[in-house]
């Protein structure tokens, strides 16, 4: 039996069904959970294209157990509250950027955190209150000259 001949045959299936179903409310989370934002760094816009962690279990897992992150890719921590916030990097294999973000979008502090590789692990904690962080690749501000207070630009106003 042929390929076109098999996947017919699972297409007419009640569990194909199923399975398209559950593959086409995967595809919507998915795209759901990310968002293009902006850093105006004074001389132009870099795009950033990053997952949201906004509840307590995505915060926590954050980046962990990734071995690497694409280029101009990042996560969006969102806080129902602007506080100092602390961030480890146990079991987190790339060293990363991380942003610290007031509530008017503005950033407050930049942090280079590397991989946690023994217990206990370095807190990379924000000097100032941030209601918002954003992590990327290690350099990544370097790179395209972004420093504290550059803003924010996003579709995000929690």
């Amino acid at each position: 039996m042929g390929n076109i001949a098999i996947l017919k045959k699972f297409l007419g299936t009640k569990n194909s069904q199923y399975f398209l179903f559950f593959l086409l409310i995967f595809a919507i989370s998915c795209a759901k959970n990310l968002e293009e934002i902006e850093i105006d760094n004074g001389k132009k816009l870099i795009k950033v294209n990053a997952g949201i962690a906004d509840d307590n279990e995505e915060r926590a897992t954050g980046l962990m157990f990734r071995e690497r992150l694409d280029k101009n890719s990042g996560m969006l921590f969102i806080f129902e509250q602007e506080s100092e916030q602390a961030f480890w990097m146990k079991n987190t294999f790339i060293a990363l950027d991380i942003i610290f973000i007031d509530r008017n979008f503005t950033i407050v502090d930049i942090k280079n955190a590397v991989p946690c590789k023994v217990d206990p692990c370095v807190l990379y904690r924000s000097s100032k209150p941030a209601k918002y962080v954003l992590e990327v690749n290690e350099n990544f501000t370097v790179e395209h000259e972004i420093m504290i207070g550059n803003k924010i630009i996003t579709k995000i106003y929690k």
